[in-house]
């Protein structure tokens, strides 16, 4: 049911077969990093442990200097007393094997099985944002006393407008006219398709409507009523939203950064040796701060405009 509400056209089997696949790859590539990682000899740990270590290194340089007649190349450091090389701690190493060995494969598992529901999650998100606009065309259809397989059929024909609804709407008037199912086993079995509650309700209540023998235009009228006013307080949220983190950009991004320039420029002019302010800061303040506000400002406003984008 889930992969049907997700619209991911496999079987459950290939599904499964899919994650399983992709997590034993995902364990094989991890293997492979802590080969390279443990390596004897030509791992990466090895190589950062034959390196001498930095605080040996003068030492050894004044031993070399004042026992030039003890020195042997044959061994490290040329026979040096002193000479030791790095060691990378233990704990780093047992973190490296819990990241590589146990934590990245669990996720990646847990990523790859959750795809079903991600994608349900997203197709649920977008019909809801139709299903307002859908509601609306089926009470206008109704209303010219079009027949259920009439709406159905034109819906399906609108998918540029109201996107996964016409989907939905399709499949409805296939298992109608090409399964030869009723009316009410059709929507039955969208409402197991609905990705989203709105819709479950809608195609629910249509049901309801239809069993009971009740007026199917009246039904479509209040739904689109009502999903129109959640609409619209959906989008006056979204709208106070935009316009508080609009004041908080006037604050943050244009009066902040003008007081902060000036008070720059006068403690560098008359910075002494209690608060010294160099050139380079000032530079890197207003050609590397003060843009990087408007950025992050300007990507936050875009992704909550792409989530309210039709």
């Amino acid at each position: 049911k889930l992969l049907v509400q997700a619209d991911i056209r496999v079987m459950p089997e290939v599904y499964k077969s899919t994650q399983l696949m992709s997590t034993i790859a995902v364990i094989f590539g991890c293997g492979a990093l802590l080969a390279l990682v443990f390596l004897p000899g030509a791992g990466l740990i090895a190589i950062y442990e034959s390196i001498q270590d930095v605080a040996t290194v003068m030492p050894c340089q004044d031993w070399e200097f004042w026992h030039k007649n003890d020195l042997n190349p044959s061994l490290p450091g040329n026979g040096c007393p002193d000479y030791a090389t790095q060691t990378f701690p233990l704990l780093w190493k047992v973190l490296v094997v819990g990241l590589l060995a146990l934590i990245v494969p669990v996720m990646s598992n847990r990523y790859f099985g959750g795809e079903a529901e991600r994608k349900r999650a997203d197709r649920a998100e977008r019909l809801e944002k139709f299903l307002p606009y859908a509601s609306s065309y089926t009470a206008a259809m109704s209303a010219a006393n079009a027949t259920p397989v009439r709406i159905f059929r034109s819906l399906a024909k609108n998918g540029d407008i109201y996107g996964d609804i016409a989907y939905d709407s399709s499949m409805i008037y296939r298992d109608m006219t090409l399964f030869g199912y009723d009316i009410i086993t059709a929507v039955k079995l969208a409402v197991d398709r609905a990705a989203s509650t709105w819709v479950t309700e809608f195609f629910q209540g249509m049901v309801g409507t239809l069993s009971s023998g009740g007026n199917l235009k009246l039904y479509f009228l209040n739904r689109a009523e009502h999903y129109m006013r959640e609409n619209r307080i959906r989008l006056t949220m979204f709208l106070e939203t935009l316009a508080m983190f609009a004041e908080t950009y006037i604050v943050v991004a244009v009066a902040m950064p003008l007081f902060l320039i000036v008070m720059l420029v006068i403690m560098f002019w008359v910075s002494g040796a209690g608060s010294q302010i160099s050139e380079n800061m000032v530079y890197g303040i207003v050609m590397g701060l003060l843009p990087m506000i408007h950025i992050a400002y300007s990507l936050f406003v875009w992704l909550m405009s792409k989530e309210n984008e039709m």
